[in-house]
């Protein structure tokens, strides 16, 4: 008999049986299943079976979290059920079929828009910084005096100095600044030609040599098109071919052109390497696929995107400026950490970048009620982690989602604990409703967008910093009471919820020798809750540390037996010689590989010391398919286990130094 057996056995069931599996697979954590009818699952038979850490669905994939031992469950699974298992993107396939054609875009927009997110994030606080430089007027810097005059506003009210004003030091920061901050939003659509290329699997130069014909300084600049004629556009804005002409307009800082632009180039791109022989698609393919997509992005992609984006603008624009925009306020602000859980928040990327690019004053109302709805679901984990900060399994996981919701990643929040228990998810989306309503009527605008939670208040424009800072009270405030409130009245909570109570386990810890466990990476040390994947965020998997290595050298952090290695060389799992277990997962999706770029030293079953080789891998192979590096170090029977982080984070860790405690 099987280890997990038994566990396999309930698991088939609570699925819906052998008949309802279309596909499964599994990954270094996850049990991986596309399923006929989603709706058999009994989650909460399944998340009550012993080996099993939790459930969630995401890009029409249920995923049932095992650990460490999910290549033996994955075995007992496959031989009582009869079901042959699939490869991990054949299952991505399979899953399409669970999903209707909304799910299918919001699925399509999340896989071009996440690879940008970093850089949009790095613009937003580039522009909040410089919004604080030369948009803040200090009285403390004295009043601001033109040729002698003393300056006054329209009311008659005295305007003061700003910081770039008084300090030519931070007037040359301010300036050299613009260089990184408008380059990544005017240059926008050179990043997402590109992400779609790469997410379509298609040559990811052509989307980047796509995307710098879009915003070309050749071409009249989108910024400048509105306040130039049209005789002036036909006569010195335009190519001329004798019978036609086409405008040489640029797309500044336009999505959907540049979406529709690069979705042309990469399916002519597999069309064209369908029908041309081998032999001459070096030539050929390039050139039929770039230039026919340059000349449908400049004389009809371009044109359509532009308008569509232009009334996505304005559509959204006159919610938030109309005469319902309370009601417009209040919905969006409640139904905003629900599309998280849905995907549908990443089609906020594109409204919010067009209405910076349509609006006369370049400012979105839109992502100050974001950032709102961020700091609301962490303000209801933080009331959570109070309820529960003696009970140390769940504190370990709430307070890192805490920190990770303040400063605007919501995932593991949400999948964590606020969706999982319900009435902490209800409370802050009341939180974030009343939030946003307020922040509709005082008319908040945002200067640039990346940046969230209670960091956004660098994104938002000057004027409306008190007023930002009350909404943000409110989205703090009433969540946090709402959810002792919930807690105690037993509203919008689950029944086993009401009725369990873990008792603390210090008597375990305090039976358990401590482990000094050593960095097995060079590269950066950050909290695991800054991790890219939410499972591994939340701390469901275990606890533990983040590493962003800088060389692809991974040797064994204590001394022990390797418990686990999976074919593909990506993952690792060590049990130490007092019974701690630890994951190393090397990068994120990185099973997607099959082993490309990595190198196993030892086998499963080896006895390792401390610094003893495991696994050498190319870090340049991981990047060029589009996938993070970032590695979790985690601790998976931390229950058993507690884990105590050596050192101020984020911090440079080398091999062999100690980074955790348990």
């Amino acid at each position: 008999m099987g280890k997990f057996e038994q566990d396999a056995k309930t698991l088939l069931e609570a699925v819906g049986g052998k008949e309802n599996v279309t596909a499964v697979t599994h990954c270094a954590t996850r049990m991986r299943f596309v399923l006929g009818d989603p709706q058999k699952a009994d989650v909460t038979t399944i998340e009550n079976i012993p080996a099993v850490k939790g459930t969630f669905t995401n890009a029409g994939q249920f995923q049932v979290i095992i650990g460490n031992d999910v290549p033996i469950f994955y075995n007992d699974f496959t031989a009582i059920s009869g079901i042959e298992g699939v490869s991990k993107e054949a299952a991505k396939s399979a899953a399409k079929s669970n999903q209707n054609v909304i799910q299918r875009v919001m699925t399509m927009l999340a896989e071009i828009f996440t690879p940008i997110i970093p850089a949009l994030v790095v613009g937003g606080l580039i522009l909040g910084f410089r919004n604080v430089l030369e948009g803040v007027q200090m009285e403390w810097l004295g009043q601001k005096i033109i040729d002698g005059v003393k300056q006054v506003n329209e009311q008659g009210e005295p305007v003061y100095n700003t910081i770039v004003d008084v300090s030519q030091f931070w007037s040359g920061v301010n300036s050299f600044l613009w260089l990184p901050g408008e380059a990544i939003f005017h240059f926008l659509p050179v990043g997402i030609t590109w992400s779609v290329t790469r997410k379509m699997g298609t040559t990811q130069i052509l989307g980047i040599v796509l995307g710098i014909c879009l915003v070309s300084p050749q071409l009249l600049n989108a910024y400048a098109v509105p306040s130039t004629s049209a005789a002036e556009i036909a006569e010195k804005w335009s190519w001329n071919f004798g019978f036609a002409t086409i405008a040489r307009i640029g797309y500044q800082a336009q999505v959907i052109p540049a979406l529709l632009a690069g979705l042309s180039l990469a399916y002519l791109e597999k069309f064209w390497r369908k029908v041309t022989p081998e032999v001459i698609s070096m030539i050929v393919v390039p050139f039929l696929s770039l230039v026919p997509a340059l000349i449908l992005a400049h004389t009809v992609l371009g044109p359509i995107g532009w308008t569509i984006g232009k009334g996505l603008s304005a559509v959204v624009f006159a919610g938030l400026t109309g005469s319902l925009k309370w009601l417009f306020g209040l919905v969006f602000g409640a139904l905003y950490a629900p599309f998280v859980i849905t995907g549908l928040h990443h089609m906020t990327n594109a409204i919010d970048t067009q209405l910076m690019a349509d609006t006369a004053t370049h400012t979105t109302g839109l992502w100050p009620m974001i950032a709102l709805s961020n700091i609301a679901q962490g303000s209801a984990v933080f009331a959570y982690f109070f309820m529960k900060r003696h009970n140390e399994r769940e504190a370990q996981v709430a307070l890192p989602a805490t920190i990770s919701a303040y400063l605007g990643v919501t995932e593991p929040a949400l999948f964590g604990v606020n969706v999982k228990y319900i009435y902490p998810f209800v409370a802050g989306m009341i939180g974030s409703a009343i939030a946003g309503l307020v922040c509709v009527m005082l008319n908040v605008q945002a200067n640039a967008v990346g940046v969230g939670g209670l960091p956004a208040i660098l994104s938002i424009n000057s004027k409306y910093f008190g007023a930002f800072l009350l909404t943000m009270a409110i989205a703090i405030v009433v969540p946090f009471i709402l959810t002792f409130v919930f807690a105690k009245t037993g509203l919008f909570m689950k029944k086993e919820e009401a009725s369990k109570e873990v008792a603390p386990t210090a008597e375990t810890s305090q039976q358990k020798a401590p482990t000094h466990i050593k960095s097995p990476l060079t590269g950066q040390a950050k909290d695991l809750s800054t991790a890219t994947d939410p499972v591994f965020a939340s701390g469901v998997m275990g606890h533990g540390i983040l590493i962003e290595p800088s060389e692809g050298e991974l040797v064994a952090p204590v001394d022990g037996v390797v418990s686990v290695l999976f074919p593909t060389k990506h993952a690792v799992g060590i049990t130490a010689t007092n019974g701690l277990e630890m994951l190393i997962h090397i990068g994120m999706d990185t099973v997607s590989l099959e082993g490309k770029g990595f190198e196993a030293h030892v086998q499963q079953g080896d006895q390792v010391k401390v610094g003893d080789p495991l696994i050498s891998f190319d870090i340049s192979v991981i990047k060029e398919a589009g996938l993070v590096v970032e590695t979790p170090v985690i601790i998976t029977n931390h229950t058993d286990f507690p884990v105590e982080t050596i050192g101020d984070l984020p911090r440079q860790a080398e091999r062999g130094q100690a980074i955790l405690n348990a």
